[in-house]
């Protein structure tokens, strides 16, 4: 009885839950009603190796990985070295162009580890909402340096004066439409997901964009207070890999096992004595130390301008001590920027690495190793510049604080004339600084004639 079916014969299946696949952990992983996703089963073939593998073939093999990945960190290592320092030195433009790259890039990492793909999928609008607010948010915050620090071009340009005089409401209108456009896109069934993807978006504006703004600002302001704050982050992350495998033996925090308390120190100590070597070396360059007032300057070309006094050397002299002779006393020659390196190179060492803390924790929450892999042997830009963001925004703050100066400038004096001044008041300053520079014998005695003939035959054409 060939047709007779067979009982009892069972074919083996391996099932598998959802997340036995591998796949990183969310917060969404849970329906709006708390039942659990839907489990997804998968048929695999075991034991497909005839021979199993000895303990010398897996120790060759595991040998094979790590020199792969060593080759492949150490080249794209150098790759970034090389650069990031051509960059450096073709000019200002091209530190900006890097700077939005790895913005945009490590907001995608961010974003991406929270998102799900399958909920994704049935709402388009939330990856193309994600994007909308980058686009806004960088509008504003590259719209705000443009018009603070290239005034001079903006204001004095037709078409982009009523973009500047009306930046900020333009700016405000185009976040409102997306809020609208947000609101109106909640779905029931996906309301608990549509806000933690806004929720999460929003944190990973405040946390990568805007940080990385103050960043291209310190830029504008003059290179070294770009380059000095990423250095000592880089100094202190390669001395604390050195001291803590050489003398370190206590753990500094859980969340980064491998991080110890000898190596935060040494790395501290050892960060301060480069980071002072370091800013004697940028201080004999105006490259470094001088506004951005010509964006196409390079290493080779230079920038011309009054050096910030801090910048310049002062005698500091200690006061007379009763242990010491009769007029002696002690006294060192240096500039006040050494100073300043001093709390530069201990916010790099003591603080910013917590920036490092809070990323590895990040990824401990989604169960993750690295946040992407956009830079090969190294894992996502995020874990590049996970301490770089905060150090930025500190040395944005700290230079606007205790060492940038406030002075009238041309700039400034459009800036308020024309934002501030009706066009009748506008021809006034003109015809009283023509008057104060015939007085000086700058111009012809009769220029201020000559203008207001020329004023006069323009205003009755």
């Amino acid at each position: 009885m060939t047709g007779r079916s067979r009982r009892g014969v069972k074919f083996p299946h391996n099932n598998k839950h959802a997340n036995g696949d591998g796949r990183r952990a969310s917060f969404s992983d849970v329906s709006e009603e708390g039942s659990p996703s839907k489990a997804k089963s998968s048929g695999t073939l075991e034991n497909i190796d005839e021979k199993p593998h000895t303990p010398e073939e897996q120790q060759q093999s595991e040998y094979e990985k790590k020199k792969a990945n060593f080759i492949t960190r150490t080249f794209w290592t150098f790759v970034m070295i090389g650069g990031f320092f051509a960059a450096l030195f073709m000019g200002h433009v091209y530190i900006l162009v890097i700077i939005t790259a790895v913005q945009i890039v490590s907001f995608k990492e961010v974003i991406a580890i929270a998102n799900v793909p399958s909920r994704a999928r049935d709402l388009q609008s939330t990856k193309s909402l994600n994007w909308y607010w980058l686009a806004t948010t960088m509008y504003f915050l590259y719209g705000e340096s443009v018009v603070y620090y290239l005034k001079h071009i903006v204001l004095v340009d037709k078409v982009l004066l009523p973009l500047a005089t009306h930046h900020r409401f333009i700016s405000f209108i185009l976040y409102v439409f997306g809020f609208v456009f947000f609101v109106g896109s909640l779905k029931t069934g996906h309301l608990k997901f549509q806000f933690s993807q806004f929720a999460w978006t929003h944190m990973a504006l405040f946390l990568i964009v805007v940080q990385a703004h103050f960043i291209m600002n310190n830029v504008l302001e003059g290179m070294i207070w770009f380059f000095l704050p990423a250095a000592l982050v880089i100094t202190n992350d390669i001395f604390a890999y050195i001291c803590g495998i050489t003398f370190g033996r206590t753990q500094l925090i859980k969340l980064s096992p491998k991080k110890t308390v000898e190596g935060f120190v040494g790395a501290w100590i050892m960060t301060v004595l480069f980071g002072i070597v370091l800013t004697n070396v940028l201080l004999r360059s105006k490259y470094f130390i001088c506004p951005a007032t010509n964006l196409g300057a390079n290493i080779f070309s230079g920038l011309d301008c009054d050096p910030n006094p801090v910048f310049v050397p002062r005698i500091y002299s200690t006061p007379h001590l009763f242990f010491l002779p009769p007029n002696y006393t002690l006294s060192i020659t240096t500039s006040p920027m050494q100073i300043h390196t001093f709390f530069w190179a201990s916010f790099a060492s003591l603080i910013a690495p917590f920036g490092g803390f809070f990323a590895s924790g990040l990824k401990r929450t989604f169960k993750i190793k690295d946040f992407g892999d956009s830079i090969p042997g190294h894992g996502g830009m995020t874990d590049r510049m996970d301490c770089q963001f905060i150090m930025g925004l500190f040395a944005f703050i700290y230079y606007h604080t205790f060492i940038g100066f406030k002075r009238s400038s041309v700039t400034h004096v459009m800036e308020l004339a024309i934002m501030e001044l009706t066009t009748d008041e506008q021809v006034e300053v003109i015809k009283g600084v023509l008057k104060y520079l015939t007085n000086q014998g700058v111009v012809k005695a009769e220029t201020p004639a000559s203008f207001d003939k020329l004023l006069e035959a323009s205003m009755q054409v």
